[in-house]
């Protein structure tokens, strides 16, 4: 099997909160420490039309509101990273949805403050830090953010060694 089986590009969103708390170095630290290449960041103001667009299969549900507007709270980092198995292993990093179910080692397990059962009943918006694709979807989340001129092609040290 050739490289371009296995080497996919993915998406990843560092949520209000991430950036809030001051995390973003910290989470990209983990993903180049992992091995993903980057190949386009961005700080955004998340628009309306923008969340609707990401969030389609949500915009009917009852907590989209919520989630809309915790997502246009402060600015996003919005990140295309590529490696091997990319959104499989992005989410591995990025741990279980539910922070107070994510392994300790995960962003989410490490950073997480909060449960989802907790936020339910403060009647709070359940934050989470990051948005990492679902395997399958990462392509299309990648055009509704980055527009083709954005995203970069070089040569990263671990391709080098590979050689």
């Amino acid at each position: 099997m050739s490289d371009a089986e296995y080497v996919e590009r993915t998406f990843v969103a560092l949520k209000p909160d991430a950036v809030k708390r001051g995390l973003v170095g910290e989470i990209t630290s983990r993903f180049e420490d992992a091995g993903f290449k980057i190949m386009g960041m961005k700080m955004v103001q998340a628009t309306d039309q923008l969340l609707e667009q990401h969030y389609a299969e949500h915009v009917d549900k009852p907590f989209y509101d919520g989630l809309a507007g915790f997502m246009k709270s402060g600015p996003v980092v919005a990140m295309v990273l590529e490696g091997v198995h990319a959104a499989e292993n992005l989410r591995k990093i990025v741990g279980d949805t539910d922070a107070s179910e994510a392994h300790p080692a995960t962003i989410r397990g490490r950073y997480g403050h909060m449960s989802m059962d907790y936020a339910d009943d403060a009647g709070r918006h359940y934050k989470n830090l990051v948005h990492a694709s679902e395997p399958g979807e990462a392509e299309e989340e990648i055009e509704i953010w980055f527009e083709e001129s954005e995203l970069h092609e070089y040569d990263h040290s671990q391709d080098e060694h590979a050689r």
